[in-house]
């Protein structure tokens, strides 16, 4: 987001039941059209299938189900074809007991959302390829489920939410009133490879605000993390969250000066740095241009631990350190500084 959208967009990817000292948070600033997700959760369920209890379909008993199950063209042939039982490869299925889980996660999603005044919202599921293909990064558009239909329309499955909700505003042409404060709890799909915690479709809970250019919007999404966590059971003890700024890259990029069209393109690779070694995006630093060196001082920048260590690197009137330090005199107003990291 540019003009109507806060600076920050915070993004929040947690696997619940993995235990780690430091969630996966970051605050970004971002000088696109639309952010990314504010903040989203993937959780791990119970696994568990219903057994015993209550009426059982007729359906479920006949052991020939299967079999009566068959295409017309394997009976002409001959051959029957067993359907496969197991949802699509990247999905799952969500029996009673995981229903409840699920359902109980989602009530302190939306409890939260409501605390701090949000409205919920929705869009299709369905969306235009361009939608995501037009300004998304090159790891979304490769990511995306996409398809041409029986119109002859390109679609997409959405893989985040802001794309949609980016069109939703725009599609009032200036007739919401600002600041914007919507939530949602979207299904999306991504066509990646699958890690632990990690399927191709996932629930996000999306918290945006728009029409905020402080970080006091950063403030208030950080209280209603922490409020959640707190909800739920956690302390500052289990869970950290991780705050760093694209202003802070920003300023170093320009010191190091790289020009400002690629600057998008390197956070890009900054962020990848945090999955994979340096070497792994050899090839790409040379394609942009790029030393070794220049991604190696940005990194050691990004690592210090606190507002002073940045302060070292950068001037003392920078104009990342000073956001920061409000940023975090806020956290302080809200008694949530001790989740903080750097």
């Amino acid at each position: 987001m540019k003009k109507n959208s806060i600076p920050f967009t915070i993004n929040m990817i947690i696997s619940l039941g993995i235990s780690r000292r430091v969630a996966a948070f970051t605050t970004k600033t971002f000088h696109t059209h639309y952010t990314r997700p504010s903040y989203a959760l993937t959780s791990l369920y119970s696994t568990t299938k219903p057994s015993g209890g209550g009426r059982v379909s007729n359906a479920i008993t006949d052991e020939q189900l299967l079999n009566k199950s068959s295409s017309s063209k394997s009976s002409k042939s001959g051959k029957k074809i067993q359907l496969d039982t197991n949802p699509p490869k990247g999905t799952r299925d969500f029996y009673p007991d995981d229903m409840r889980l699920r359902t109980w996660l989602f009530d302190q999603w939306h409890d939260v959302a409501k605390t701090y005044g949000f409205s919920q919202y929705d869009a299709p599921v369905l969306e235009s390829e361009s939608l995501y293909t037009r300004k998304a990064g090159e790891e979304v558009t490769q990511q995306l489920y996409n398809f041409v239909d029986k119109g002859d329309r390109r679609v997409a499955l959405r893989p985040e939410m802001t794309p949609s909700l980016a069109r939703m505003v725009m599609a009032q042409k200036g007739g919401l009133t600002l600041p914007l404060k919507w939530y949602s709890i979207p299904q999306c799909w991504r066509y990646e490879r699958m890690t632990r915690g990690r399927r191709r479709e996932h629930f996000q809970w999306n918290m945006d605000i728009w029409g905020i250019n402080g970080v006091e919007a950063e403030a208030e999404l950080l209280s209603a993390m922490v409020t959640f966590f707190e909800n739920v059971g956690l302390t500052s003890k289990d869970v950290g969250i991780k705050v760093n700024s694209r202003l802070v890259i920003s300023e170093v990029l320009t010191e190091l000066g790289i020009p400002e069209e690629k600057f998008a393109a390197t956070c890009v690779l900054v962020d990848k740095l945090e999955k994979v070694p340096i070497d792994a995006i050899q090839d790409d630093l040379e394609e942009l241009g790029l030393d070794r060196s220049v991604v190696e001082k940005l990194t050691s920048v990004l690592t210090n631990n606190s507002i002073e260590s940045i302060a070292s690197v950068l001037s003392p009137d920078s104009a990342a350190v000073k956001q920061l330090s409000q940023l975090m005199d806020l956290c302080k107003s809200y008694s949530i500084d001790d989740w903080i990291l750097f």
